[in-house]
């Protein structure tokens, strides 16, 4: 793919060279207003190149520093979780081995206390069975 770019690229280029080359009249640039400057088309040609060029470079530049900046943010966030699943996996190992291997017992009820209808609190006996 790379190749096939840099053929495209070799191509325009020599492409605008010929170009530049067959047109040597001189021209008037119009830079600003009161700015004139007259020049062979084919520097101007050359300049507007070199110009695209440096462009074209630039933002290349500008691209791959705003990737490089989001894929940092996006190792460092990484990085956090990995380090917070560390931790609760520890958590759980450490629970795990903290509680006991078989559900605990309850005690047996001897007696309970109800609260009736009417306000009041009967004492229930119940018996435990074994």
């Amino acid at each position: 793919m790379r190749v096939i770019s840099l053929l495209i690229i070799f191509a325009f280029s020599l492409a605008l060279v010929l170009f530049s080359l067959e047109n040597t009249q001189p021209v008037m640039l119009h830079l600003a207003p009161q700015v004139e400057l007259q020049a062979p088309l084919c520097v101007a040609l050359f300049t507007a190149m070199g110009v695209g060029a440096l462009l074209a470079l630039l933002s290349g530049i500008w691209f791959r520093l705003l990737v490089l900046l989001e894929n940092r943010k996006t190792a460092q966030m990484m990085r956090e979780k990995d380090l917070r699943i560390q931790a609760l996996e520890k958590d759980l190992q450490q629970y795990k081995t903290e509680t006991p291997k078989e559900p605990l017992k309850l005690p047996p009820a001897t007696s309970s206390q109800v609260e009736t209808a009417g306000g009041t609190v009967e004492t229930i006996q119940t018996s435990s069975v074994k």
